[in-house]
């Protein structure tokens, strides 16, 4: 593991202005997923962006985190029927 692909939950708590225990709330619903690494939480850079989005819709758009889960499903639904949808086009030319 490369420390350079990890970023400390304390960073990012301190870089958006948000508390731990909310980090915490959205692993607690498979949101995100920190990695312990000694005795420090990691965020992996990859899943920044996510990170983000769910920081504007729970302090921005006072979404709770019942609502961003389901709204993180449905738009996992939706980019897989896209998908499927390109499929079918390529498979089934106009």
């Amino acid at each position: 593991m490369e420390r350079s692909e990890w970023i400390a939950i304390s960073d990012c708590c301190t870089h958006y202005n948000i508390e731990i225990s909310f980090v915490d709330s959205l692993q607690d619903y498979g949101l995100i997923e920190i990695t312990r690494i000694q005795e420090s939480q990691y965020i992996h850079e990859d899943r920044l962006p996510a990170l983000e989005r769910f920081i504007r819709l729970h302090y921005d758009l006072n979404i709770n985190l019942e609502g961003i889960d389901v709204i993180t499903q449905l738009v996992q639904q939706v980019e897989q029927l896209q998908h499927e949808i390109a499929l079918l086009r390529s498979q089934f030319p106009r």
